[in-house]
């Protein structure tokens, strides 16, 4: 596939490294040479400097012949004009960054179609989304939905008080044939392991279960932890993520928002009336304390500085809340990030990354998560009828190495992916799978 980026700040650069391990023909774009330098030697693509709301430079790119245009500028109304122009030159699909909710109303998006834009994504309102959804559901570390939430993965890390220590898979779930959910991966010292039965679970291990939504209490009483009655929030941080989580937040539960600008202190007390908005640096250990951190259920850092996130969130583990989420944008820092005790790590590369993934797979694919704790992706494929995946059992159908069927969603029935289950034309399919492997589902279900 020929795919054309716009922009190489960071999101840009992850997608395009990315995109360009799975043996797409990538051509990048951006008016700062320096960062056009520094993709060209982390990636195989090809360079344009310019402004890519031109059409001399939209030409230099071959926009024309491309599959794909995708704009993640820093500034959303680049993006919106050039994903426009490139269509209306010829691309095939064109998208774009956006960071205002407005455009994402039914029938703005209407009109954003009609110009040629085939898909608006905002990374920051998905951000805040996870985070809600998450406070929700405080003894796992990311929690996704699938088939409006008939299946759900959920990641549990075992504690030292976890009876599943020590046990194979296979001890754990002796019952083969009532199967209410499946590990699919684990996630230990950094590295990703698609599980055998005979794989033995230990301390410190987070586990990946696919799981029937009414059994998710059940899996998270094998982690070691309970859930945590939430109640008192502070967030740091009134960027885009952390002003959504309030306002969604503010009505149920007791929240504090603290930033080190006064201008924006002042702006957001204003907007966020049920909020309490709190003027100081989250770097000041001693006024962090005065103000309460230690009294929290659950503290959110989402200040858009890694640093910033990864120290106030040290102090809030530190001083016991139980619930700590950091926006950590350095993929370099997520697995420190995650030993020094970080419950959940949010970063809108990988966000961004499972909005654009899907539009690059030969197989229509219903959805995509590109997770933070391990090198893996789920997904939610449609069988097609004729499809290989529907004409055998799960046991046979000689999946890759590297990849799992974790569950099934046929109607409104969910299903564990057992080996001697039989896929059927139209079965919503999800899938865990590490990076090697994900080129080489597809065919399955085509």
């Amino acid at each position: 596939m020929k795919i054309v980026i716009s922009g190489v700040g960071e999101v840009g650069s992850h997608l395009a490294k990315m995109l360009s391990n799975e043996y797409h023909d990538i051509t990048v774009i951006d008016d700062d040479a320096k960062r056009l330098e520094n993709i060209a030697s982390i990636a195989d693509v090809i360079c344009v400097e310019g402004d890519s709301t031109t059409f001399e430079v939209l030409n230099q790119a071959s926009v024309s012949k491309s599959d794909l245009f995708i704009a993640v500028q820093p500034e959303e109304n680049s993006n919106i004009l050039s994903a426009m122009l490139a269509k209306q030159l010829g691309a095939k699909k064109s998208i774009a960054r956006i960071d205002n909710n407005e455009y994402l109303e039914p029938n703005n998006k209407e009109i954003f179609i009609n110009m040629g834009i085939d898909f608006l994504f905002y990374p920051e309102k998905v951000a805040a989304r996870e985070i809600v959804n998450l406070l929700g559901h405080t003894n796992t570390t990311e929690y996704v939905d699938f088939s409006g939430g008939k299946l759900v993965m959920v990641v549990v890390k075992l504690e030292e008080s976890s009876p599943l220590i020590g046990h194979t898979l296979a001890e754990v779930t002796p019952n083969r044939e009532k199967l209410n959910y499946r590990t699919v991966a684990i996630s230990r010292n950094g590295f990703t392991i698609i599980p055998s039965e005979e794989d033995k679970l230990q301390s410190g291990d987070n586990v990946y279960v696919i799981v029937k939504r009414e059994y998710q209490r059940e899996v998270m009483e094998f982690s070691g932890q309970s859930n945590i009655n939430v109640k008192n929030i502070m967030i740091l941080g009134g960027s885009l993520i952390g002003v959504r989580v309030a306002k969604e937040l503010q009505d149920d539960y007791n929240v504090k928002l603290v930033d080190y600008s006064a201008d924006k202190a002042y702006k957001l007390a204003e907007f966020l009336e049920r909020t309490l908005i709190i003027h100081e640096d989250g770097r000041n250990t001693d006024a962090m304390i005065e103000e309460g951190i230690g009294n929290m259920d659950a503290f959110v850092a989402v200040t858009g500085r890694a640093e910033t996130n990864i120290l106030a969130a040290m102090l809030a583990k530190r001083l016991g809340v139980k619930k700590v989420i950091a926006e950590i944008e350095n993929l370099n820092y997520i697995n420190l990030a995650e030993s020094i005790g970080i419950d959940t790590i949010v970063n809108k590369k990988l966000i961004t990354a499972s909005n654009i993934f899907r539009f690059t797979m030969s197989t229509d694919v219903q959805a995509i998560k590109c997770l933070t704790g391990c090198d893996a992706e789920v997904l939610e494929f449609i069988a097609k009828p004729n499809s290989p995946s529907t004409k055998t059992c799960i046991r046979n159908l000689g999946f890759p190495q590297g990849a799992i069927i974790g569950g099934v969603v046929r109607g409104d029935q969910p299903f564990i992916g057992r080996g001697d289950f039989e896929i059927k034309p139209y079965d919503r399919v999800v899938v865990f799978a590490l990076p090697s492997a994900i080129s080489k589902i597809g065919k399955y279900f085509n």
